[in-house]
């Protein structure tokens, strides 16, 4: 007799191809998609789109041993947009029906403004100018059975590393959403979005005292790459070995210090500290500490910021932004000079620029807003051992944890998960408990020395605005900042 997680493995996988049976571009027919169109936008509006979206999710996690949850769900609807100046009316609706579809284009309409209708448009499909991804459901090549046999596979990898690791928490999910945008003049984009995430937690035990470790990794691609790369395994070693670490940490200093982070996730704070200053929204209604400055100084010479939405398989890459903008290199900072917003349709519009394809939205129920999609420094001429050998005393920051950011002043507070203590250029220990404390814009102007070693975050980035979670990237070279609060526990 089956168990009930067999089951719900059986059912999950029944989900993900039911879901591919009926979607909502057969379910709609093309003229009455025209029919909303005409019928949402008045006279002297200034851009309007429909945004179909259908998409299916699974997940599996493994607790103590085994895998404990399964899940696997479907949505699908379509939201409906119209622009008219500062104004934006969105309405949206997931059934399917004639009178339905013709509510929310005509709540759409209302909530912009009123006047004629316009004339309905030809639907005209529109070649997508890069292909990113892998076409087709990442799931569908690596059944529910064998992503349980991954984890099991997992935690028995991680027990066998150090007998010090007591418990094990893994979780491999994936989505695969399928958009169509119907821009006001017809024209129609298509674009099918797979993404994968596979995340491990550990902890180990030593003489009563409990630490813990994590990895994760993941991007636009299929499941077979974490069954045949070899990755989930080096994750899998990698949450280990810094569960052992934080074993061995000592209380972390206090007080103003030079910092260097390490290249790749440390890019977060970059994210963090100035991506959200640089998006058009707050620099247009001038909340930005960053309002204002375009063609100033704002960082050290030799610091170039980019946003890139158009890396192959990056968790933050799209073929076009969900307006139908397609994603391009955006440079925010170039050499110290702030040279450029990211910008959707509207803001682009209304402050007399081009949109740069960061226009984005968690799903057909959210309104369109200038996100970041892989944000990074780009690499510069210095040796990385070279960096950390300047440290005559201060931290080495390699991994990090939580953080909050006020967009507005830029003030961060940023938590470490894995530190050194370092002095006359040498590693002394790890340590714990590190909070850097600072504000973004005065942070980069303390930069002095980058490294050559630009990387990229593994895949887990999830950036939060308004309400809405999108999936993105970071990066970052290995950085010297000169000046940096350390909030520390040593006594």
């Amino acid at each position: 007799m089956a168990s009930a997680l067999d089951q719900n493995l059986t059912i999950a996988d029944d989900v993900a191809m039911k879901s591919l049976s009926l979607t909502i571009f057969e379910a709609i027919p093309e003229q009455t998609l025209s029919q909303m169109l005409q019928l949402m936008v008045p006279a002297g509006a200034d851009d309007a789109d429909l945004y179909l979206q259908h998409s299916v999710s699974e997940s599996l996690s493994l607790e103590e041993g085994r895998v404990k949850h399964v899940s696997a769900s479907t949505h699908q609807g379509i939201g409906a947009r119209v622009m008219m100046g500062e104004a934006s009316g969105h309405a949206y609706t997931d059934s399917f029906d004639t009178a339905a579809l013709m509510d929310a284009a005509k709540a759409a309409r209302a909530i912009a403004n009123s006047g004629k209708d316009l004339q309905p448009q030809a639907i005209r499909p529109q070649a997508l100018k890069h292909n990113l991804y892998p076409a087709g459901n990442p799931m569908q090549q690596v059944d529910m059975q064998s992503r349980k046999a991954l984890l099991e596979h997992l935690d028995t990898l991680a027990r066998s590393i150090d007998p010090r690791v007591q418990q094990v928490s893994a979780s491999v999910s994936s989505a695969f959403k399928q958009v169509q945008i119907i821009t006001m003049d017809g024209q129609t984009f298509a674009d099918e979005r797979p993404l994968v995430r596979f995340n491990i937690s550990v902890v180990v035990e030593e003489n009563g005292k409990r630490e813990t470790g994590g990895a994760g990794g993941g991007g636009r691609f299929d499941l077979q790459r974490l069954l045949e790369s070899g990755e989930a395994e080096r994750l899998t070693r990698e949450a280990v070995r810094l569960a052992l670490l934080n074993l061995e940490a000592e209380a972390a200093p206090a007080g103003t210090m030079p910092v260097v982070l390490g290249n790749g996730w440390p890019g977060i704070l970059l994210h963090e500290a100035i991506g959200h200053g640089l998006e058009g929204d707050f620099n247009r209604k001038g909340t930005s500490v960053f309002a204002g400055k375009m063609g100033q100084q704002i960082a050290a010479k030799g610091v170039t910021v980019v946003d890139d939405g158009s890396i192959a398989e990056r968790r933050g890459s799209l073929n076009v932004d969900d307006e139908g903008t397609p994603t391009q290199c955006t440079t925010l900072i170039e050499d110290g000079v702030l040279v450029g917003y990211l910008q959707d349709k509207q803001n682009a519009r209304l402050m007399g620029v081009e949109p740069t394809g960061n226009g984005r939205r968690e799903s057909y129920a959210d309104p369109v807003l200038p996100r970041m999609t892989n944000t990074f420094m780009l690499a510069g001429k210095d040796n990385p051992d070279d960096i950390l050998a300047s440290l005559d005393d201060g931290i080495y920051a390699v991994n990090f944890g939580g953080g909050q950011v006020d967009i507005t002043s830029g003030k961060f507070v940023f938590t470490t998960s894995e530190a050194y203590r370092v002095k006359n250029g040498k590693i002394l220990h790890p340590v714990k408990g590190v909070t850097l404390i600072g504000s973004g814009h005065e942070v980069l102007k303390r930069v002095s020395m980058i490294g050559d070693d630009l990387a990229l975050d593994p895949g887990v980035g999830t950036c939060g605005k308004a309400g809405q979670s999108v999936p993105v990237g970071v990066g970052l070279p290995t950085i010297r900042i000169d000046e940096l609060t350390v909030g520390g526990t040593e006594a």
